[in-house]
């Protein structure tokens, strides 16, 4: 993409939103875009004619579009809001996107798949998601890939960041304020902190040297991108406990002893050979990331 290029964001005031908006500036200009317009203009992604109407007046040569209902459990009781933001939201922009001539970059998740085994899944794994937010996101990733319209989605799993509703800042709540606390053990996958996942996207662009949509075109297609290793939550927490220096108590339990609404998959392991293959990327450990997360924030 040429300094020219219009980029729009969405969910700029998200936790990838945030970490992409000025990072996405070195391949033009970035438009960020956010629900309440609290960062940049407003889009509503539960609106069609907001989306429409923002990138018709745009005219952008990239959408890329991070935003998304990701209350997992809400998401059970309010199947036909999250529907509309991450499945019907989706394919406006890739209707949009062909219509004045833009590739898409669209963020996904490890729940669009049934959790079963322990061995990561690549992108040609069957998918089964077991919730309304796993059911809505696959949906929306399908629509973007019939659509036919260059693009790239990125599944990615277990995010967090310095900012928002996360892990990482519940932990480091709870373990400041109580003795003891209890995380669900038998939950596997990858903690990605949403800079990890800024800058394997940059770097995809960098690879493929985007001067317009023809270079996307020639890349499209699903990848996984997550930090290297895996853990469990518990696994997680103790980590995030160790960085921080606190002694609080850690309690591994089964995800049975800690029901929810949404059920969760016990497997998130994602294989992100191809990603690193395609963009020659190389993804940094999960240990390292929370360490640098910690350090630098985001």
């Amino acid at each position: 993409m040429s300094r020219e290029s219009t980029i729009l964001l969405t969910g700029a005031n998200g936790q990838i939103g945030h970490a992409l908006r000025e990072r996405l500036g070195r391949f033009g200009t970035v438009v960020a875009t956010s629900r309440d317009g609290s960062v940049g203009r407003v889009l509503d992604l539960a609106s069609p004619d907001s989306i429409r109407d923002s990138v018709r007046a745009l005219k952008p040569t990239l959408i890329v579009n991070p935003a998304a209902y990701t209350a997992v459990d809400r998401a059970e009781s309010e199947p036909e809001l999250a529907s509309r933001i991450n499945a019907h939201a989706p394919a406006v922009f890739a209707a949009e996107a062909r219509r004045c001539g833009a590739a898409l970059v669209h963020f996904s998740t490890d729940y669009v798949y049934d959790g079963q085994g322990d061995e990561p899944r690549d992108e040609g794994a069957d998918t089964g998601p077991l919730n309304v937010y796993g059911r809505t996101k696959l949906a929306g990733d399908q629509a973007i890939v019939d659509s036919g319209v260059p693009h790239l989605i990125l599944r990615t799993s277990w995010v967090y960041s310095l900012r928002g509703a996360n892990f990482l800042l519940t932990m480091r709540r709870l373990l400041a304020e109580r003795a003891n606390v209890r995380v669900v053990a038998d939950q596997i996958g990858a903690p990605t902190w949403s800079v990890t996942v800024a800058e394997a996207l940059i770097g995809a662009l960098d690879s493929i040297h985007a001067d317009g949509i023809a270079d996307i075109a020639s890349a499209s297609g699903i990848y996984h991108v997550t930090a290297r290793g895996e853990t469990s939550w518990h696994g997680f927490a103790l980590a995030i406990r160790d960085e921080l220096g606190l002694d609080c108590a850690i309690d591994p339990i089964a995800s049975t002893d800690w029901p929810t609404p949404a059920c969760r998959p016990l497997n998130s392991r994602l294989d992100c050979a191809r990603f690193e293959r395609r963009f020659n990327v190389e993804l940094p450990d999960w240990r390292v990331a929370l360490r640098r997360c910690l350090q630098e924030g985001d």
